[in-house]
C-alpha cells in the first residue's frame, strides 16, 4: 500500500512499512524512510506507482477550472474529497481526489487552507483583488522582459534610464527596473555596468560620476533652503593691527587671517584670526541644520558644493576691506629665539587688509625672497600688496621653518614629502557645475612652499593650542588624534585631547576653518564660550562633558569627509584621465613603487603596468599607455624601456598611506592627509 502525505508544505508519496495509531513509516522511492504523522496522511491507495501517480493526479488538475470549482465549492469548511464529489462526481477516484488536493492547494486566493486538506472558499472580493493582483503580475512580468530584450539588443528604456543609480547603487530588488536589468545581465553574461554603458544608459562619463555622488549624498539636490544669516549682537573691540589672508584664487570661504605686530622690539606678537560665524549662529538654528546635515564643503576640480549658502559665507568670510568679527589668538614670541612667551584669546573685528592669493604669488614669493631683504623676485614682480607686507612675512617663514623644526623633533623624525601637489584648472570655466568636456590644466603646486608653510604651521599653531587651552578649562571639544606613527595607526577624532604623532603636537583640535567644516564650528562655539566665562566656560560651553550630541556629530562628520575626499580623489583621476585624452598621450614616465603600479612623474596618477611587477620601487620607466576607461577611472599601461640601471631607494610619503586611486566608480580608495602644509587651505 502506498501513501499519499503533505510535509513541509509539499507533496510526496511512498510505500507503507508499517502503521501505528499516531504515525507509519513510509519508504519514499529514493530509499528515504520517514517517519509520518497520521494526521498528514490524506490518502492511501495500492496502484500506480507514487512517482506515476502523482504526475497523472498533476496533469489532471491542471484541468480543474479554479473559477467553476469556486462555485462548486460548500460555504463551509470542507475536504479536497468533497470538492472532487462536487466537481468529478460522486464516485470521483483516487485520482481525481488528489487532482482536487493539488489544485486547492495551489490557488490559495479561491481556497484558504485550513489544516491538512482542509479548505475554506475565500470571498468573492478577496478573490476579485487576487484576481487583479495576478494579472498585474503577468503585465509587469511581460515589461521586464520587454525591458530585458531592450537592454540586451542594446537600447535603454526610459524607465531603466531615470533609475540607472538606483538600480546601481541603492536598488529595490523587487522593482520590475531592477528586475530587468539582472534578467538581461543573466541573459548576455554581462555585468550590470557593463551592460548599461553598452545600452546607452550613460551618455556623460563624468554625470555618471557626478549624479551616482548626488544620488548617495545630496538626495534632494545641493540647493539651499531659504535662509538669512544672523546678525553678530556682540559690541566687538577692534582688533590692534591689520590682518591679510593667503588662500588659492577660487576660495570664497575665507575662514583664516594673519597680523604680525612687534617686529624690530624683541617680542613679536602673532595674530591668528579666525572668521567667527558661531558669534551669531546657535546650535539647532535653521542655519546650524544645514551645516550638520552636510558637514563639510565637498571639493572637486572647478566645482564645490558649500558647507553654507553663499550669502551666509559672504556675511562672515574675513572680504578684504572690511572690518570682519574674528576669533582671534595672539601668540607673543621673543623674536631672537623664537619661544613662546604668552598666548591670549580675543573676540574682536579684525581689518582685513588684504586677501593674497597663494597661485598668484608662489612663483614670486620664494625662499630666497623672504630670506634675503636686498633679493629681487627672478620671477613676476612681487604685487605691490604683498611687497609691502615682506617684513612680516620673512619672520611668518622664519617662525614657521621654526615650529615645524620642534614638530618634527616630537615626531621622532622629519617630515618627508617626496612628490608634489597638483593644481586642477578647468579653463574658461566660471566654477558651476561641469559638463566633463572642459580643457583641463594641471600644475604642479610644490608642498611646503613658503606661503603655504606660513598658513599650514600657523593653523597647526591654533589648533593645537585651542585644543590644550580648552583640556585645562575642562571644556570638550572635538579633537584628532594618533597614537604613533607606526603603520596601520590611523588618525582618530574623539572629544578627549590625545597626541597627534602624525603633527608632533601633545593634541589638535580643527577649529581654522569654521565656514567650511562643521567640527571646526563646533570647536568655536567651545572657544567662544572659553572666551567669555574663562573657568566657568565648561558650564556656559553648548556641549558639556560625555554630551552624546558631541559622538553623533563624530560620527557623521567622519563618514561624510571620508566620503566627500573620496569624490574629490575619484574626479581628480576623471580629469587627469581627461587630460591624458586631451593632450594626446600615449606614453609616460614613470616610477614604480609597488609591486605592479606605477606613480606617473608628472602627473597624479597611479596606474597598474603590466612588466612593473618584479620592478625595485624607485625604478624609473617609460609606460605605453591603453585604452582609458572615464566611467571605470582605468587606464592601464606596458613597460616599453627602463630608464634607470640601477633604482635608487625611495622613501615612502609618510601621509599617502599608499592608498592613491587606481580604478574603480564603484569603490575609491584615498588617504588624504588633511594635516599637510596647505591642507587647511584646500584648493576647490
Amino acid at each position: 500500500m502506498y501513501a499519499l502525505f503533505e510535509e513541509a508544505g509539499k507533496f510526496q508519496a511512498g510505500r507503507v512499512l508499517s502503521e501505528a495509531e499516531a504515525s507509519a513509516q513510509i519508504e519514499l522511492e529514493t530509499g528515504k524512510r520517514v517517519k509520518v504523522k497520521a494526521a498528514h496522511i490524506l490518502l492511501k491507495f495500492d496502484k500506480p506507482q507514487p512517482a506515476e501517480f502523482i504526475a497523472h493526479a498533476q496533469a489532471l488538475a491542471q484541468g480543474i477550472e479554479l473559477e467553476l470549482a469556486w462555485e462548486f465549492a460548500p460555504e463551509d469548511e470542507f475536504g479536497f474529497a468533497d470538492l472532487a464529489r462536487d466537481y468529478f462526481s460522486t464516485s470521483a477516484g483516487l485520482d481525481q481526489q488528489a487532482a482536487a488536493l493539488f489544485r486547492l492547494f495551489e490557488a490559495p486566493h479561491y481556497f484558504r487552507r485550513a489544516g491538512k486538506g482542509r479548505f475554506k472558499k475565500a470571498p468573492a472580493e478577496i478573490v476579485q483583488q487576487a484576481l487583479v493582483a495576478i494579472e498585474k503580475k503577468k503585465q509587469q512580468q511581460a515589461q521586464i522582459a520587454e525591458w530585458a530584450q531592450a537592454l540586451a539588443a542594446g537600447t535603454c528604456p526610459d524607465p531603466i534610464r531615470e533609475q540607472l543609480y538606483r538600480i546601481l547603487f541603492r536598488p529595490d530588488k523587487n522593482a520590475p527596473e531592477y528586475k530587468a536589468v539582472v534578467e538581461a545581465s543573466r541573459a548576455a553574461q554581462l555585468a550590470p555596468l557593463t551592460l548599461l554603458q553598452k545600452a546607452g544608459a550613460i551618455d556623460s562619463a563624468y554625470q555618471f560620476h557626478w549624479k551616482r555622488f548626488l544620488f548617495e549624498h545630496f538626495p534632494k539636490g545641493t540647493g539651499f533652503p531659504a535662509l538669512t544669516a544672523p546678525a553678530i549682537a556682540d559690541e566687538l573691540p577692534l582688533g590692534p593691527a591689520p590682518a591679510w589672508s593667503i588662500d588659492d584664487s577660487a576660495t570664497t570661504e575665507i575662514d583664516d587671517a594673519l597680523s604680525v605686530q612687534g617686529l624690530g622690539t624683541g617680542t613679536v606678537t602673532l595674530g591668528i584670526h579666525i572668521a567667527a560665524p558661531g558669534l551669531a549662529l546657535q546650535p539647532a538654528s535653521a542655519v546650524d541644520q544645514v551645516a550638520r546635515l552636510r558637514l563639510s564643503t565637498v571639493y572637486m576640480p572647478g566645482h564645490k558644493i558649500t558647507m553654507l549658502p553663499d550669502d551666509v559665507v559672504q556675511a562672515y568670510t574675513l572680504q578684504e576691506g572690511r572690518d570682519c568679527p574674528a576669533v582671534s589668538l595672539y601668540v607673543q614670541f621673543d623674536e631672537a629665539t623664537l619661544t613662546v612667551q604668552d598666548s591670549v584669546t580675543r573676540l574682536e573685528r579684525v581689518t582685513i587688509a588684504a586677501n593674497l592669493r597663494h597661485d598668484q604669488l608662489d612663483a614670486s614669493i620664494t625662499e630666497a625672497w623672504l630670506d634675503d631683504p636686498a633679493h629681487v623676485s627672478e620671477g613676476e614682480a612681487v604685487p605691490e600688496v604683498a611687497a609691502g607686507l615682506r617684513a612680516p612675512l620673512s619672520f611668518l617663514y622664519r617662525l614657521a621653518r621654526h615650529l615645524k623644526a620642534q614638530r618634527e623633533v616630537v615626531r621622532g623624525k622629519p617630515e618627508t614629502f617626496n612628490r608634489p601637489d597638483y593644481n586642477f584648472r578647468l579653463a574658461d570655466h566660471d566654477g558651476t557645475e561641469p559638463t566633463g568636456h572642459e580643457q583641463v590644466q594641471i600644475t604642479v603646486r610644490r608642498r611646503g612652499a613658503p606661503l603655504d608653510l606660513i598658513v599650514a604651521e600657523a593653523m597647526i599653531l591654533a589648533n593645537s593650542t585651542w585644543g590644550q587651552w580648552l583640556a585645562d578649562l575642562g571644556v570638550p571639544a572635538i579633537y584628532r588624534s594618533q597614537a604613533s606613527l607606526a603603520p596601520g595607526v590611523k588618525v582618530r577624532m574623539g572629544t578627549k585631547a590625545a597626541p597627534h604623532a602624525g603633527i608632533g603636537v601633545k593634541c589638535y583640535a580643527w577649529s581654522t576653518s569654521p565656514l567650511r567644516r562643521y567640527t571646526d564650528l563646533v570647536n568655536q562655539w567651545q572657544i567662544i564660550a572659553a572666551a567669555r566665562h574663562g573657568r566657568t566656560a565648561a558650564l556656559a560651553a553648548p556641549f558639556k562633558p560625555k554630551d552624546a550630541e558631541l559622538f553623533s556629530i563624530i560620527s557623521g562628520f567622519d563618514a561624510a569627509y571620508s566620503a566627500y575626499n573620496g569624490y574629490q580623489a575619484g574626479m581628480e583621476r576623471f580629469w587627469t584621465l581627461k587630460y591624458l585624452h586631451q593632450q594626446g598621450m600615449t606614453e609616460l614616465t614613470a616610477t614604480a613603487f609597488r609591486e605592479g603600479l606605477v606613480r606617473a612623474d608628472d602627473l597624479p596618477l597611479v596606474l597598474p603596468v603590466l612588466g612593473a611587477k618584479d620592478l625595485p620601487r624607485g625604478a624609473r620607466v617609460r609606460v605605453k599607455l591603453g585604452a582609458i576607461d572615464e566611467i571605470a577611472l582605468d587606464v592601464h599601461g606596458t613597460v616599453i624601456e627602463r630608464l634607470d640601471t640601477e633604482a635608487e631607494p625611495v622613501a615612502a610619503d609618510e601621509d599617502s598611506g599608499e592608498e592613491e586611486p587606481v580604478a574603480g566608480p564603484i569603490a575609491i580608495a584615498v588617504d588624504v592627509s588633511e594635516e599637510a602644509p596647505g591642507a587647511d587651505n584646500p584648493s576647490p
